[in-house]
């Protein structure tokens, strides 16, 4: 990665155009290689702009890769836009092993340790949850019904920071104040996001609650898919223990949720209360002995206390989402160091969202270490795109508005800059939904582009932390493993600073390097990892969790 100046950066000696790193007037002069030209259009920051003139047809090339084809000519120093390019990416096949990687220097990091929670698997979690998980829709009422019961009296339930703005506005109200007269009274604000806990047992980190809308009436690969994921989420290292509600007639059985539990881990003795409402008779039947069960189960998994463990033990799952024109030169490829300090570590790293990777198969199937795993590779892209295309909407499609108003403006070009999170290292293993980590590397796992499904199926994996990067803002966590929130802007981090826990716009502003940026979100890691630190998708209670149907989501 060369930068010209502060203001614009070539990523790559073979792209042919520059990326505005701060708004760049009409008229500006651009240096790059000894020679000087004009900007014929102005170009704000994360936009692309052409070094050469292109024709109808031309390849456009950054991060060294064909991102897209010019769809009429377009000047010297001319902005790029949905105008004047289009989405294409290169044809992929299997090609020769690409193993040799520039392994990082991680001997400070060598004798480090995190305490976490160690499980009979060999697995570590950075966390210990209980967790209530329906089989069926219909049962997210009487998980409803738990959640109410349990979450308050236990010392789990988090503030509520916007109940004295209810009961301001409800005083106001009732004093005889007009609408208007209320839209204009300003409300006080939120001094602090800090838990208040009163836990009856201290050891147990929340009792999380996974309602959804599947387990019946789709098809029966999706109901298989759920029990797999819900498996992931049972035997994963941040659980400690879990309590199933089941109907009884749905197409998500118990038995089919056993059998991948005992996949996952064969040898598998945590607490599990699997309870079938057309068993067990009434409602109140049903709730009490859930509670009662649920109780003793939390007693049991109190006595679980956090050690020492090596950060071999640690699996990142890696995410982005809303994205921006910054996000593949400084969060994203500061994420791709820290992922090969960690596989460098003995550690397992998962890269996802396949739509997202539409442009560097070729790249990534190279990196296979074994022929099998880049033919599954590839043959999962393509048949997801195959997908995709059949529903009227293929890869192409992936950017949202928000991705497009922000600098990226095709598929390929939004993919090439999200794979800097997989780092350089060897791709040890190929996944597919809902399938469990079980090799350290790095691994690719089939899931949607969609922020929350991606981020649900990488901790169903077996990731114990999720890094995410974002561009725009995204509100996004997980109800079992943290995860931390990185901006690729310095703008974006000052204006959202309750969710987003690191700045890497330092290194788009020449302040910090890709590695100094690294080692900081390495030390968050190890600190979350122990307990020491809670990222902001924790202490705000994100708790997203979407399964996937494997129908079309980008």
């Amino acid at each position: 990665m060369s930068r010209s100046t502060k203001s614009y950066l070539q990523i790559h000696p073979d792209d042919n155009v520059l990326v505005a790193l701060i708004n760049l007037h009409k008229g500006a002069q651009i240096q790059l290689n000894g020679t000087t030209f004009e900007l014929l259009t102005g170009v704000s920051a994360k936009h692309k702009f052409t070094i050469n003139a292109l024709q109808p047809g031309d390849s456009i090339y950054m991060y060294g890769v064909l991102v897209g084809k010019a769809t009429q000519t377009i000047t010297q120093g001319s902005a790029i836009t949905t105008q004047n390019m289009q989405h294409a990416a290169n044809e992929y096949r299997m090609g020769e092993r690409k193993l040799i990687w520039r392994r990082p220097n991680v001997s400070q990091w060598a004798n480090r340790s995190f305490m976490g929670y160690h499980r009979a698997d060999g697995s570590v979690g950075t966390a210990n949850y209980w967790v209530v998980i329906p089989l069926v829709f219909c049962e997210n009422r009487n998980v409803d019904v738990l959640k109410d019961a349990l979450q308050d009296k236990l010392g789990y339930k988090k503030p509520g920071y916007y109940e004295a703005d209810v009961d301001l506005l409800v005083k106001l109200y009732q004093s005889g104040l007009s609408a208007d007269d209320i839209l204009n009274t300003p409300l006080p604000s939120v001094e602090s996001t800090e838990e208040v806990s009163n836990k009856i047992f201290p050891n147990i980190d929340g009792i999380k609650f996974l309602t959804h809308d599947m387990g019946c009436g789709g098809t029966r690969l999706d109901s298989d898919a759920l029990c797999g994921l819900l498996a992931g989420y049972i035997t994963h290292p941040n659980v400690a223990g879990a309590t199933v509600l089941s109907l009884g007639c749905q197409h998500a059985q118990a038995s089919i949720l056993k059998q991948e539990v005992l996949k996952r881990d064969p040898a598998f003795s945590k607490p599990l209360i699997i309870l079938e409402q057309q068993k067990e008779g009434t409602e109140q039947q049903l709730l009490q002995k859930a509670i009662v069960k649920t109780f003793a189960g939390l007693i049991e998994a109190n006595n679980n206390e956090r050690r020492p463990a090596p950060l071999s033990k640690l699996c990142i799952g890696l995410e982005c989402g809303g994205s921006d024109g910054f996000s593949g030169i400084s969060a994203n490829p500061a994420l791709g160091h820290v992922s090969d300090m960690l596989v460098a570590l003995g550690g397992s790293v998962i890269l996802a969202e396949f739509p997202e990777l539409c442009g560097v198969e070729q790249e990534l199937s190279d990196r296979c270490t074994h022929e099998a795993s880049a033919n599954r590779f590839m043959e999962l892209m393509r048949i997801y795109n195959k997908r995709a295309e059949e529903s009227g909407s293929g890869f192409y499609a992936n950017p949202s508005p928000g991705n497009i108003r922000d600098g990226l403006i095709t598929d390929a070009m939004k993919s090439a800059g999200a794979a800097k999170k997989g780092g350089n290292s060897p791709v040890t293993d190929v996944l597919d939904y809902p399938e469990k980590v079980t090799k350290p590397g790095l691994n690719l796992l089939c899931t949607p582009g969609n922020d929350v499904e991606s981020t649900t199926a990488e901790v169903a994996a077996g990731a114990n932390i999720v890094l995410f990067t974002t561009g725009l803002g995204t509100p996004t966590g997980n109800p079992v493993a943290p995860v931390i929130k990185l901006s690729t802007n310095t703008n974006i981090f000052n204006r959202m600073p309750d969710i987003i826990d690191i700045n890497c716009g330092t290194i788009v502003e020449g302040t910090e390097t890709i590695e100094q940026n690294a080692e900081r979100i390495m030390n968050e890691i190890i600190a979350v990892a122990g307990g020491l630190s809670k990222p902001k998708s924790v202490l705000l209670g994100q708790d997203d969790f979407i399964p996937w149907k494997r129908g079309v989501s980008l």
